[in-house]
């Protein structure tokens, strides 16, 4: 049966890098139906560029007044897909991220081997992301589900995958009929940790692979992990893992003590080991004070800039 995947690709000021996700995306072995892209108000010259574009892909072009950073863009975009083009399965990146040649081809088949073992798909496959040079990139370490039982992993292996908790939102194909039970990510994180807390609360109660063969180009900067010198965007790092251990229901509650812990003593290393002390440090505290308070929902953050509507009551299958 032909399944409807649509991608969704979030950019920002990165139209080079754009050009390569696009090209990843669109010669691919199999190829979604429909590419939806958000610019976050991009000023170099991306929205000249989406104008003029024409692949052979079907795409839709959400540009947008204010730069919702990629949490914000990743609500558009999935809502768009679910909605608009009817998408059995999302397939979301970055604008940084290359998938390559059989990305798509290998989640859509582990996907649906995992379902021919265990009954159901899995509520996302997650690609092996790399950094250029082909290692295994540290920013995209997925967390393992702990647990997990020996008849769940060994399903996992024999759909060409791993049992996961949580990954990325760096090349993962998540299956619509989660989307439409569980909501969509939360816009007031900005960056980082919208994925943590968003992959965490599809997973709770239902399954998640990775899958080796499926693999995806993660061109960062520098080969490292979001702990390395984040700057004034640590930010960030700490006011959204406290919205995830203190205002989601993502993660169970022995799992936010482990999480909580292992936050704390990677905070320290940072700190310990930045030249910009002073600034990570004023970062955590404002973090601290603004985690406090809960996140704004949804419509509130887009108010005035997309006309959010609510995945959950397209009555649609849930899957």
């Amino acid at each position: 049966m032909t399944r409807n995947v649509v991608a969704v690709v979030v950019t920002y000021n990165r139209r080079e890098l754009l050009e390569t996700t696009l090209r990843g995306i669109t010669s691919g072995s199999v190829l979604p139906s429909t590419v939806v892209i958000v610019d976050n108000a991009s000023t170099d010259g991306t929205a000249d560029y989406l104008a003029a574009y024409n692949g052979p892909v079907a795409t839709d072009v959400i540009r947008l007044t204010q730069n919702l950073g990629g949490a914000g863009g990743f609500v558009v975009g999935m809502e768009r897909a679910v909605l608009d083009h009817a998408a059995d399965y999302v397939w979301i990146m970055d604008d940084d991220t290359e998938p390559q040649h059989e990305a798509l081809a290998e989640a859509l088949a582990a996907s649906q081997a995992y379902a021919a073992a265990a009954g159901d798909e899995p509520s996302f496959v997650a690609s092996r992301v790399v950094w250029t040079d082909g290692r295994d990139h540290p920013m995209n370490r997925m967390r393992p589900r702990l647990g997990a039982s020996e008849d769940d992993r060994a399903t996992a292996v024999r759909a060409g995958g791993v049992q996961i908790r949580t990954a990325s939102f760096v090349c993962i194909l998540i299956a619509a009929g989660q989307i439409r039970r569980h909501g969509l990510p939360i816009a007031d994180y900005f960056i980082w940790n919208d994925d943590l807390e968003y992959t965490a609360r599809i997973s709770r109660h239902r399954n998640a692979i990775s899958v080796e063969k499926s693999i995806a180009n993660h061109h960062t900067k520098s080969f490292g992990d979001a702990g390395a010198d984040p700057g004034a965007r640590f930010y960030y790092e700490v006011r959204n893992k406290l919205w995830v251990y203190t205002r989601s229901s993502a993660l169970t509650p022995w799992e936010k003590v482990l999480y909580s812990g292992a936050s704390v003593r990677n905070w320290s290393r940072t700190i310990a080991g930045s030249p910009n002390k002073r600034l990570l440090l004023k970062g955590l505290l404002r973090g601290i004070l603004h985690g406090i308070r809960a996140p704004r929902s949804n419509e509130q953050v887009l108010n005035g800039i997309y006309p959010l509507r609510d995945v959950r009551l397209t009555g649609g299958p849930v899957t």
